[in-house]
């Protein structure tokens, strides 16, 4: 029941219409797959209603805007895992991008036909100032997925990072999954980790949050997209392996 290759701007409303024509010419949906597309949210449903780490057993109950997805005393929203940067204040950069692709429209439709799978995709809590929001305005984390999954190893750990309060302020949920190992795994997202579930494998630069997380350098750049791209393949073969599994 879960097409693992299924792109969700197909039926989003009018992602496509004038796409380019948006963001200063850097490209912009006429809709938000994480808000507008019924199959993500029916995936998310199917895929996240079960068994979590902590022995309880996630049942989610589709909902309308605010109550997008709900369990309990939990609300969430859907929440895409892979960034290309394309904001004003990186025009330089993506100019630079530009250039070096030749069809940059392409080349970017190409990827966001690929992220907008459900191995780009998560649930997060939904609230004022929640993960999913402060994630991408932190200017230390700029929306990087790994930068992200590594201030939640931390959370796990005790230990300090730009998202702590914020993760702190959803203790509840991430109890649910009992550790940072159980984090993971629930969420198939193994092939981000090392094998010991120790470390947080960088897509580019370092993870010392003191400058801003956007690749610095177009070679920089390059380097973060192709490594959360195959991170998006492998994690949509592991959906896949435990769909035919189950």
């Amino acid at each position: 029941m879960i097409d693992v290759d299924f792109d969700f701007t197909t039926d989003s409303p009018r992602y496509w219409d004038g796409f380019w024509k948006r963001n200063n010419g850097l490209g912009k949906g006429g809709s938000d797959p994480d808000a507008s597309s019924p199959t993500l949210k029916s995936y998310h449903q199917l895929l996240w209603s079960r068994e979590l780490p902590n022995g309880q057993k996630m049942e989610l109950e589709k909902g309308n805007s605010y109550n997008y997805l709900s369990w309990n005393d939990f609300r969430f929203g859907s929440d895409s895992i892979i960034a290309t940067f394309r904001w004003r204040k990186n025009q330089n950069l993506i100019a630079q991008v530009f250039d070096k692709v030749g069809d940059y429209k392409t080349y970017y439709e190409n990827i966001l036909h690929a992220s907008y799978t459900i191995g780009g995709m998560i649930i997060f809590p939904k609230h004022k100032a929640s993960i999913n929001q402060n994630r991408g305005r932190n200017g230390l984390i700029s929306d990087r997925w790994d930068m992200t999954l590594e201030c939640i190893r931390r959370y796990y750990n005790d230990e300090d990072s730009p998202l702590y309060q914020t993760l702190q302020s959803d203790k509840s949920f991430f109890d649910l999954f009992v550790d940072f190992q159980g984090y993971v795994d629930f969420f198939f997202l193994q092939d981000c980790v090392s094998t010991d579930y120790s470390s947080v494998n960088k897509w580019c630069g370092s993870f010392d949050f003191v400058k801003r997380g956007i690749p610095e350098t177009v070679d920089d750049y390059f380097e973060y997209i192709n490594n959360e791209l195959d991170f998006l393949k492998q994690r949509n073969q592991r959906i896949k392996d435990y769909i035919e599994r189950t």
